[in-house]
């Protein structure tokens, strides 16, 4: 047996790792296990700080990191991390690093690879991980020398967090996790994101815009987006009267009950924002990418936008001019931009009367009308806008579904909101997850449609083992719902590859060790959540709903199919 009073002269490489996550803040992994890192698992356990998370599948692991992640990003800035093994494990999590892409979320995906030895000779589960993860990271690597450990760990962190912040996937052979380093060898100082100050030029000719146009607006929200930018772009937006609309699943951006709040662009905005926009002379675009779902394919505001004046404050550099005509770019930091914005003073701007005008266009958007339908779930979000407290934590996959909550809830916390901007289907229960561990004192929901939940709702199983608090909501309505909307708009009465036979989703919690309902009326629903919020641990409701009311815009499947066949008919 060695001598334990000796000082140790070596460690292993997966020893010196852990190590260096430790310091760069890493509180927490989500974790799939793989024998091609069994070095790093035998290492966790000797640095307490970091909680390990199993979970039951690779795919739900990347999607809680990504999620911590744009929850640290909103603080913290550190980016979420998991471990998975290679080939299935790793083309599993791919998911979780295309959304912490489009998303512009901090994250890391470490992946256990083969030996040095046995690569590109297409090894059991070999996949060239740098090839395969390049076009959808900010970086992708292999450590194969462990002396090198503490500096691609702390460029992998900066890089990460960086400019518009992203996903790393580094890739870890199993033989070089075992070789022993020098004990000398020890972990690169914490990594911070690099400061990018506003250019008082830049800020100048913005100022002189905003006091020359007659109709402006702000779209927020996206990278570098945080808790300072929020407070101080709402103090200057509030101040001159500026109306202020979200990104596509940004609603968090700014507190709805900012008397400048305007709503949300993305899928079933508000007509009167939209129309808001196209006839504003001045578009101020801070954080956002000014996506496809965003700029409704981008033509809200075009490409070009004649007319239109557009600043675009991005931290990316490559990201300004990249797809829009930018008539002022801004790279800089965007919680810096909004403090600079909210300190500048300049008696030439005169407060603008759209701000409140387009607050109360929301306001009356934003309250549901009581319907004939068995669940009316408009009238459930306003339940649980009355039932729950402010800073719950709304989280969801991709799906019509997700409409109700994104028209009629209020994203008062911050964060509030967690769902993909790339639209992945099984998001949501994977986040509720990551955002119950990450803010144990709040309420979390999780909210996915039928054919979303099953994507990833064996995740339950580690909401349970790792004592979440967590309320699962599962919109059923037998179907693909946002696919078939489309089937009936393209090829009405054609259905095809979207009709959905379920399980009792309430019976399958109860398997997991969750309390249940199962409902089939609002009046249900609202009960059911009473009994929901009085208890602790994973809670799940059922809710049954009519698929004829396929989106929250009051589009109906008939109403589709008929205008459809119209159209056909006169030849348009």
């Amino acid at each position: 047996m060695p001598d334990s009073s000796r000082p140790q002269t070596t460690r292993s490489a997966a020893a010196l790792l852990v190590d260096c996550l430790a310091v760069q803040g890493c509180e927490r992994i989500f974790t799939v296990p793989g024998e091609s890192f069994l070095s790093v698992l035998d290492a966790l356990p000797d640095v307490p700080a970091i909680d390990v998370v199993t979970c039951r599948q690779e795919g739900g692991a990347a999607f809680m990191a990504c999620a911590d992640g744009a929850m640290n990003a909103a603080g913290s800035g550190r980016p979420g991390v998991a471990f998975v093994t290679r080939g299935p494990g790793a083309t599993n999590a791919s998911i979780g690093v295309h959304v912490a892409h489009q998303d512009s979320q901090p994250m890391i995906l470490f992946v256990g690879d083969v030996a040095r030895a046995m690569q590109g000779r297409e090894g059991f589960q070999e996949v060239d991980f740098a090839a395969f993860f390049g076009p959808i990271c900010k970086w992708a690597a292999r450590i194969d020398d462990p002396a090198r450990i503490p500096e691609y760990i702390a460029r992998a962190y900066a890089v990460a967090i960086s400019g518009r912040p992203g996903p790393v996937v580094l890739a870890l052979p199993e033989d070089m996790l075992v070789e022993e380093v020098p004990a000398s060898l020890t972990p690169r100082p914490l990594v911070l994101r690099p400061a990018q100050a506003v250019c008082p030029d830049a800020l100048a000719t913005l100022f002189d815009l905003i006091a020359d146009a007659a109709s402006p607006i702000a779209i927020i929200g996206g990278a570098g987006w945080n808790a300072k930018a929020r407070a101080h772009f709402q103090t200057f937006a509030e101040r001159i009267g500026l109306p202020v609309a979200t990104a596509f699943r940004r609603q968090d951006a700014i507190a709805p009950s900012s008397p400048v709040y305007a709503g949300n662009l993305g899928y079933g905005p508000n007509p009167k924002l939209v129309e808001r926009v196209r006839q504003a002379d001045l578009i101020i675009a801070v954080g956002a990418r000014l996506g496809e779902a965003t700029t409704d394919g981008y033509t809200l505001p075009t490409l070009e936008h004649p007319g239109q004046t557009l600043v675009h404050i991005h931290p990316d550099p490559e990201e300004l001019g990249r797809v829009y005509r930018t008539d002022l770019a801004l790279a800089c930091a965007v919680d810096e931009f909004a403090e600079c914005a909210m300190l500048w003073e300049d008696d030439a701007i005169l407060s603008f009367d759209a701000g409140a005008e387009a607050h109360a266009e929301w306001e009356e958007w934003a309250t549901p009308q009581p319907s004939d339908a068995g669940i009316d779930l408009g009238l459930c979000v306003a339940a649980m806008r009355e039932a729950l407290p402010a800073d719950t934590i709304i989280c969801n996959g991709a799906g019509n579904f997700a409409g109700w909550w994104h028209r009629y809830w209020r994203y008062d916390a911050y964060p509030g909101q967690l769902a993909p901007t790339c639209g992945a289907m099984g998001y949501g229960v994977p986040a509720g997850i990551a955002a119950a561990l990450r803010y144990p004192e709040c309420t979390v929901v999780a909210v996915a449609g039928d054919g979303d939940f099953l994507m990833n709702g064996q995740e339950l199983a580690t909401a349970v083992q790792h004592g979440a608090n967590l309320i699962v909501v599962v919109v059923d309505n037998g179907a693909y719902g946002t696919i078939r909307m489309h089937q009936e708009r393209e090829y009405p009465g054609r259905v095809s590859a979207t009709q959905l036979t379920n399980p009792d989703f309430a019976k399958l919690a109860e398997a997991y060790g969750a309390w249940s309902a199962r409902v089939e009326t609002t009046a249900e629903f609202i009960a059911a959540l009473g009994v929901a919020r009085e208890r602790s641990g994973v809670r799940l409701i059922h809710a049954l709903t009519d698929l004829e009311r396929i989106a929250a815009s009051g589009a109906t499947i008939s109403g589709l199919r008929a205008r459809a066949k119209a159209t056909a008919g006169t030849g348009a």
